[in-house]
Order: structure tokens, then C-alpha cells, then sequence
């Protein structure tokens, strides 16, 4: 598929169906999440995939039961898997304390960074393994943990200091996936948003 193609076809899919999907095709995703760009290569972006039982219990931490029969995207827990971002900042004040970049005065602590990148470079590494994954025709869907976070960093061992950019669901999609509630909205016109010299 052309590039633009791949970009302007791709969707959220939020309904999935449950076959599995294999290491070699999991595997693949991540490389392509990991060839998005990274400040001084600092390669700060991981994953933690989850498949079979790990998947259940993931919902069981973030979505509880009691919660489900009201949850309008029931297919979305059919996904096969999970695959959570986390990014290092840790990584990020390390890597700009070594001597090539010692002179950004970025090694001096998180605080240092006038925007965190550990969160840009994760957001790239997430944006490209989306785009795989419409790619591989796979669905795939971006989402925010709201609630569990802690129950489950502490039940998979995640260190403290890495943040959790959200969960990624991948599965064969359910074609006749219901579009979410923002679909409707009208994309804004091009002019809209580029801005010639000045504002």
C-alpha cells in the first residue's frame, strides 16, 4: 500500500475478533514501532505484550467487572492483545549527560527538558506501530488507562519512574466496526492549520 494510502485509510478499530496473532506478526510491529525517530537515540520506548490470560487480566485490572455491562465497546476486550507503551525519562537524562551531549545541560535531571521528549519519541514509536499494523491488516487501537494503572504496574512488575503513554489493542477487526462518537466531525480544512511566517 502507498504510504498516503496508509495513512489517510487508517482507523481505531474497537471491535475485534478473537484469534490470535502470531509472535512472528507481533514481532514485526514492535520493529517498525522502534525504527520511529529518537532524540540522540536515546531508544527509550518499550512494550509489554500481553496475550491470552495476560490479556484478561489486564481488563480485570482496568475495567471491572461490574463496569462491563454498561462499556459501549464490549468487542474491544474480543482483542487478542494488548501491547502497553512505556517510556524512560531516566533513559532520556542519562543519555544527554554523556559527553556528545553534555553541553544541553539536558543531563541535569528530567526538569531540565523544556518539552519531554521520552514522551515525543514513545508517541512516534506508538503512531508507527499503528500505521503497521493497518499495514499487516491488522486493527488496531490507541487508548488511555484511566483507571488500574497502579494495580497493574504492580502486578507486572513496571518500574516506578516509566510512563505509561496508554494501551495499544491489536486483533483482526470486526468489519462492521462501530465508528467512534468523534467520527462524525468534519475534518478541518488544511488552511486551518498551516500558518505561513507568522500566526
Amino acid at each position: 500500500m502507498k504510504f498516503t494510502d496508509l495513512v489517510r485509510t487508517r482507523r481505531m478499530t474497537r471491535a475485534f475478533l478473537p484469534e490470535p496473532i502470531g509472535d512472528d506478526a507481533l514481532h514485526a510491529l514492535i520493529d517498525s514501532a522502534l525504527r520511529a525517530p529518537s532524540a540522540g537515540k536515546t531508544q527509550g520506548t518499550h512494550f509489554v505484550v500481553l496475550t491470552g490470560d495476560d490479556v484478561a487480566e489486564f481488563w480485570n485490572d482496568t475495567l471491572p467487572v461490574e463496569k462491563r455491562a454498561t462499556f459501549r465497546w464490549k468487542q474491544l476486550l474480543d482483542a487478542p492483545v494488548i501491547i502497553l507503551p512505556f517510556v524512560d525519562p531516566l533513559a532520556y537524562v542519562a543519555r544527554y549527560a554523556e559527553p556528545d551531549k553534555q553541553a544541553t545541560g539536558l543531563g541535569e535531571g528530567v526538569h531540565a527538558w523544556p518539552t519531554p521528549y521520552w514522551t515525543v519519541d514513545g508517541s512516534f514509536a506508538v503512531m508507527s506501530l499503528l500505521l503497521a499494523a493497518h499495514d499487516a491488516d491488522l486493527g488496531a487501537l490507541f487508548f488511555a488507562v484511566f483507571n488500574g494503572e497502579q494495580q497493574l504496574r504492580n502486578r507486572l512488575g513496571i518500574p516506578e519512574h516509566m510512563q505509561l503513554l496508554g494501551a495499544i489493542a491489536v486483533g483482526r477487526a470486526v468489519r462492521s466496526d462501530e465508528k467512534g462518537r468523534s467520527a462524525a466531525r468534519p475534518r478541518r480544512p488544511i488552511e486551518e492549520a498551516i500558518h505561513r511566517s507568522r500566526w
